[in-house]
This record gives structure tokens, C-alpha cells and sequence, in this order.
């Protein structure tokens, strides 16, 4: 996979850690390794821009997805093709709030808040019930195989 990670804040990210997570996950999906994906760290004003423009809501959000070529999961004996998966953008200060509520550090939203953008550029959405469950079962279980392999 080629991810590129973009810092555009003054917090401080370890643009491999969010890479080899991408890599964890697109793999876990079967999307062929020739996908192209980009996450982008930015300030509390211009997620805000993106916010009002795209959903037309006010303030800053947590993250938000812009798929490119409308990939979908694939399967082991058929990957999804090569091509432009899209954008993924956070706000870390946005997360570390949500990170404070929660219970956990900044990081581990932040990485949560990236499986989350994967899977939405992937096709899944939370809009209906069963939707946010089988949603929300993938990136969690995503994001603890990532973090228990990492842990070796």
C-alpha cells in the first residue's frame, strides 16, 4: 500500500505508526497492495471549512472520509483492484477532546478515528443500526489485532 501521512498541526504524529496501521487494515480487507491512500492531520478552522462544505454542519468534527476510486473489501482469492482508495482527515485537537471523554490517550483516537475513515472509504456507513454494528465489530477488532501485532 502506498500511504502518504500529511501533518499540517503542530501536534506531534508518527506518520509510520498511522502508515503501518493503514497497511494493517487494507491488508485485513484485501485491497491489493498498489492502493493508494492519504491521511491528513489539520487544524480545528479548516476541518471546520470541510465540515460546513461537505455536510453542511457547523464546527470542527473528529474525522472525515473523501473516497476516490469507490473501492470495496475484497476477499483472499479476490483483492480488491489497485487504485485511489481516497482521503482520510482527523483533528487532533478535536480527538483529544473526544480522547479525554473516553478515557484513553489521543493517540489511541486518533488511530481509532483512522480504521474508522478506512472503513468508510471502504463502503461501510453507521446510518442504520445493524450498518454501526458490523461497523463498529470491524474496527474494533481491527484496530486490537493492530495493536496486539504491534505489541510483539
Amino acid at each position: 500500500m502506498t500511504t502518504e501521512v500529511i501533518n499540517e498541526t503542530t501536534t506531534v504524529i508518527d506518520a509510520a505508526e498511522f502508515a503501518e496501521l493503514a497497511d494493517h487494515v487494507l491488508t485485513a480487507m484485501h485491497v491489493s497492495p498498489a492502493a493508494e491512500l492519504n491521511i491528513m492531520f489539520i487544524d480545528p478552522e479548516p476541518m471546520e471549512e470541510l465540515h460546513v462544505r461537505w455536510l453542511d454542519l457547523p464546527g470542527p468534527t473528529d474525522v472525515m472520509s473523501f473516497p476516490m476510486d469507490e473501492l470495496r473489501p475484497g476477499s483472499p482469492d479476490s483483492p480488491t483492484p489497485a487504485g485511489t482508495l481516497g482521503d482520510i482527515v482527523l483533528c487532533p485537537q478535536v480527538a483529544a477532546k473526544q480522547a479525554l471523554a473516553a478515557g484513553h490517550s489521543a493517540i489511541e483516537e486518533m488511530l481509532l478515528l483512522t480504521v474508522h475513515g478506512i472503513l468508510h472509504l471502504l463502503g461501510y456507513d453507521h446510518a442504520e443500526p445493524e450498518e454501526k454494528k458490523e461497523m463498529f465489530d470491524l474496527q474494533r477488532r481491527l484496530l486490537l489485532t493492530f495493536l496486539a501485532e504491534r505489541g510483539k
